[in-house]
């Protein structure tokens, strides 16, 4: 990832160490935990979330000029759990859960398409579809980056915490991800040659200055999600969720690209609106329904996952 721009006296010093040699940092953990203190809102903390990317970039791909030594440094590694018990903490209080008596994979599967069918926010893939200007299109893709371009990785954390049913349901879903094995045809490369469609820079992390922290939340959400086995149920929930409600968004902005004539743009939407058909299937069944049937003690996570998401 292109090294951004610091936002804050926290993402300040993070940069800062990490441009050195991997070693101690002094009072980072400090330093996280006065960001805590006193921000209004941690899901939309620009210099907390800012400093969450950066660290968790360093278990993905790197950034640009930092050691890959510093992956597991001390320091880092404490004061991302400062902020993540934050972050955790603030995404269960917006996002409860509520009781339910599903138990099999089917009912926990219903109980997903419910839930998802319930939302009832604004669809921004009509509003691309219908309104959106040229102007706009350019800043929903650029917003988009932050995830699509690694999209996929965070969900893959969790293929080493499943067994079974749930496991061979994520390989087959990953395994689409991924292009089939087909060289240029792994969605994060599609959603590349997307942005360069539409004369947008392509490298990963070139938007990251110019987003906001809500938007960095939302993928460093992901990433809390599949780094930690103890929130394997809110992985799975989130790409159930993610899968159950991508298809007919899909083909809404797809329609919009072309609306606005950017035909070559719009092959990675249209991608989804028949792979995702498929996975909603086996994310909600197989995948979530499985797990929660295997481990119910993860149920409570797994929809919780899938309302955060």
């Amino acid at each position: 990832m292109r090294r951004p721009s610091p936002r804050g006296p926290l993402s300040t010093a993070l940069l800062e160490a990490l441009v050195r040699e991997p070693g101690p940092v002094p009072g980072l953990v400090a330093e996280a935990e006065r960001a805590v203190d006193r921000t209004r809102d941690v899901v939309a903390d620009d210099d907390v979330q800012l400093a969450l990317l950066v660290m968790y970039e360093l278990h993905y791909r790197g950034v640009d000029g930092v050691d890959d030594a510093w992956e597991w440094q001390p320091d880092v590694l404490g004061a991302r759990a400062v902020l993540e018990s934050a972050f955790e903490a603030a995404i269960r209080e917006r996002v409860p859960v509520e009781p339910t008596s599903a138990g099999t994979a089917e009912e926990v599967a219903a109980e997903l398409f419910r839930l998802t069918s319930a939302d009832d926010g604004p669809s921004v893939s009509r509003y691309l579809a219908r309104r959106a200007t040229d102007e706009q299109l350019h800043e929903f893709l650029v917003h988009r980056s932050i995830y699509h371009l690694k999209e996929a990785d965070p969900h893959s954390w969790a293929l080493p915490r499943l067994t079974g049913r749930a496991k061979s349901a994520l390989v087959e879903i990953q395994a689409d991800e991924y292009g089939g094995g087909r060289p240029g045809h792994i969605h994060a490369e599609l959603f590349a040659a997307t942005l360069r469609a539409m004369d947008l820079d392509d490298a990963d992390g070139a938007y990251v200055d110019l987003v906001p922290g809500a938007t960095l939340a939302s993928t460093n959400m992901m990433s809390l999600f599949g780094l930690h086995r103890r929130l394997r149920g809110a992985i799975v929930g989130h790409l159930a969720a993610f899968e159950m409600t991508s298809s007919i968004p899909g083909g809404q902005t797809a329609k919009g690209f072309r609306r606005l004539g950017h035909d070559d743009a719009a092959f990675y939407y249209d991608e989804h609106v028949e792979a995702d058909a498929v996975h909603e299937q086996i994310a909600g069944r197989d995948l979530a329904g499985g797990l929660a049937e295997a481990e119910p003690a993860v149920l409570a996570d797994v929809l919780w996952g899938a309302r955060a998401s």
